[in-house]
C-alpha cells in the first residue's frame, strides 16, 4: 500500500515558546518539521512542557535552514546547520544560534509523537 501525505497539510501543529512542530503520521513514519525562532531553547520552552530536565527524544534529522546548538548531558557540544544531516540521542539541550529561524526535518518518529506534548499524570 502506498501512503503519500504533504506536510502543507499537517495531521497536527503543536505550538510552544518560539516555535511549533507539524507532524503527519504514515504506516511506519511520523514525519517532523520543527520550527524554532531567534530565542528559542529547549530547556526554556519545552521543558516546562515536557516535564524533564533535558530532551528525552531520539532525533534523526536534517536542517532546512538556521542553526542549533545541541549540549548532551555529559557536556559534549556540537552545532548543525543548514543540509547537515543529525543523529542526536536522548538527554541533551539545544538552542538556535543566531537571528534566522531554525527549521528541521526529523525522521525518527519519537519527535512526530512526543516531542512538547505535556506528559499526563
Amino acid at each position: 500500500m502506498i501512503e503519500v501525505k504533504t506536510v502543507e497539510k499537517p495531521d497536527e501543529r503543536r505550538d510552544f515558546p518560539r516555535g511549533h512542530l507539524e507532524a503527519v503520521h504514515l504506516t511506519g513514519l511520523d514525519f517532523a518539521v520543527a520550527t524554532f525562532e531567534p530565542g528559542w531553547r529547549w530547556s526554556e520552552s519545552v521543558a516546562p512542557i515536557a516535564g524533564t530536565e533535558s530532551c528525552q527524544v531520539h532525533h534523526n534529522g536534517y536542517v532546512v535552514q538556521g542553526r542549533m546548538r545541541i549540549r548532551m548531558d555529559d557536556g559534549a557540544e556540537s552545532e548543525v546547520g543548514p543540509g547537515d544531516v543529525f543523529v542526536v540521542p536522548p538527554g541533551h539541550d539545544a538552542w538556535v544560534v543566531g537571528d534566522e529561524a531554525m527549521i528541521a526535518y526529523d525522521f525518527a518518529g519519537g519527535m512526530a509523537q512526543e516531542y512538547a506534548k505535556a506528559k499526563e499524570g
